[in-house]
């Protein structure tokens, strides 16, 4: 019997230490794995410069598009569970890391507490996130305001080049 998927989210997933690409791949793994979560969309995968704090490698980014049968701090939960089973150090903010995975959408709800903020309150102003959400996210719009006019008015897209399509990205995963 499959899970009772009542929700989706979007998940934006990024990388810039050791096997970006493999931390990806692997954390897709986990999160399609994982008791009450099953991935329905795949973004691309785009090289990004690094914002914030300039001096570290460039990221992989990409997006998952998510049903799940948990609410969202449970999600959070999750995410941060499969962050840390990847090794994932919080030692400098905006700095390197193996994987961070970031909770973007819940369905179309605003949520705002202390440990987390559904939308995701930084995604607006970052073409990184920004542009490969707007491969998998079939409404190009939140909350009113579209995905393209975001991407214009953000100070980063012109840092972003496709590193795979979302096509090779579904046929890896499922292949």
């Amino acid at each position: 019997m499959g899970i009772q998927a009542t929700h989706d989210a979007y998940i934006a997933l990024g990388s810039n230490l050791g096997d970006r690409e493999g931390y990806l791949h692997t954390a897709l793994k986990a999160i399609h794995g994982y008791k009450g979560l099953r991935l329905t969309g795949l973004s691309g995968i785009y090289q990004t410069a690094p914002v914030g704090y300039t001096d570290q490698d460039p990221f992989l980014n990409m997006v998952c598009r998510i049903n799940l049968s948990l609410g969202p701090f449970e999600l959070l939960e999750a995410l941060q569970e499969i962050e840390h089973d990847l090794a994932r150090k919080r030692t400098i903010r905006w700095g390197p890391r193996t994987i961070d995975l970031d909770l973007l959408l819940y369905d179309r709800e605003i949520i705002s507490t202390p440990s987390l903020t559904v939308p995701h309150p930084r995604m607006f102003e970052r073409a990184f996130v920004l542009v490969p959400l707007r491969d998998i996210y079939p409404d190009s719009a939140i909350q009113g305001t579209s995905l393209g006019e975001c991407i214009e008015s953000s100070q980063d897209r012109e840092g972003i080049t496709l590193y795979r399509s979302s096509e090779d990205m579904c046929a890896l995963f499922t292949g």
